[in-house]
């Protein structure tokens, strides 16, 4: 996918935890970035907002959903593949 998109999605979940976007590395996890459950909510649906797609409800379960928020890089694939998949 487009630097632009990755860019994007760095700025969203900045914004969620009150950071840069530089400061959003793909090795971060949302802990790390101090983002709580409700922050990674609200971050799950700017990203629905922004790219017109639809996340998983059970994207905060690992074993139960393909949508993983592990990490920044995850999260980051796992809006890419959305995305790809919307537009096939």
């Amino acid at each position: 996918m487009s630097d632009e998109m990755r860019t994007r999605i760095r700025e969203i979940i900045a914004e969620q935890a009150m950071l840069e976007p530089e400061q959003v590395t793909d090795d971060a996890t949302p802990e790390a970035l101090g983002i709580d459950s409700l922050g990674m909510v609200e971050a799950i649906f700017a990203l629905e907002e922004e790219f017109d797609i639809s996340i998983p409800f059970n994207a905060n379960e690992p074993e139960a959903s393909e949508f993983d928020i592990s990490t920044m890089g995850a999260i980051i694939a796992a809006v890419e593949r959305l995305v790809a998949d919307k537009a096939a």
